[in-house]
């Protein structure tokens, strides 16, 4: 699934083709003609991520909802369009690029209320500036689940997935297993900075980064722990975790 890096990168990249021009949309697999239909030729006033949600404001207060889910995807093309490729659930065409949406877990158009509605359920952002860490501290202290688990609650903090879960409490020693009521707010405090950092640079470089050199930039290798075999600073063998279905890599040095 698309991290919210991902999901921040796309609002930008799309901000600069589309806002403020009228879009063509169309559901060239035809599963959201009636959808595409209230927003098409309609102005595109703001394009924003909040965590793994990607929002589409028109013109006429409608807001197209875009969540990729475990196998949406995003292509980008400069026009003329092309022929679809696979299933496309929907097509926004501007004044010099398309942008094809296939397989999202949800497609949908929505009104301001609803809106408002879904912001008020997500956990606070890491890459908005917005974002209230208090809120994450307030609900992992207070909580008695797993930091594997909560990491992983949208609701609780926005925008993490597996890969960056697994990368972080590694970097910050903590054992996925630790339960909310357990972890200092020194850690969460160190956890919530890191995190944040660590996106940006998924932001900036369109991919998950986390092996990093003390100037920020990328060593050898883009990750330190995921999917690998032997922990970098203790050369022991990492172990696997099942976490909510999912399966989380951990070695504490």
């Amino acid at each position: 699934m698309p991290e919210g890096h991902t999901i921040h990168r796309a609002a930008r990249d799309h901000r600069k083709l589309f806002l403020g021009q009228k879009i063509a949309v169309s559901s060239p697999q035809g599963r959201f003609n009636d959808g595409a239909k209230l927003i098409s030729s309609q102005k595109c006033l703001s394009i924003e991520a909040y965590g793994k949600h990607l929002l589409y404001e028109f013109q006429n207060n409608q807001v197209l909802h875009i969540h990729l889910g475990l196998f949406g995807r995003i292509r980008r093309r400069k026009l003329p369009v092309e022929d679809a490729r696979g299933a496309v659930r929907v097509r926004l065409v501007g004044n010099t690029h398309f942008i094809d949406i296939n397989g999202p877990t949800i497609c949908e158009i929505m009104g301001e209320e609803a809106k408002s509605k879904l912001i008020r359920r997500i956990g606070p952002d890491l890459l908005r500036k917005d974002a209230d860490p208090n809120k994450f501290f307030d609900r992992v202290k207070s909580s008695k689940a797993k930091i594997g688990t909560l990491l992983m609650d949208q609701s609780v903090l926005a925008g993490i997935g597996n890969i960056y879960r697994t990368e972080l409490l590694w970097r910050q020693s903590i054992h996925p297993n630790t339960l909310g009521k357990e972890i200092k707010k020194s850690q969460l405090e160190s956890l919530w900075i890191d995190a944040r950092a660590l996106l940006k640079v998924g932001v900036k470089q369109n991919k998950i980064i986390t092996n990093l050199n003390k100037t920020g930039n990328a060593k050898k290798g883009s990750l330190n722990i995921y999917k690998k075999k032997r922990c970098p600073k203790c050369r022991g063998a990492i172990s696997k975790i099942e976490i909510s279905g999912r399966t989380a890599f951990f070695c504490q040095y």
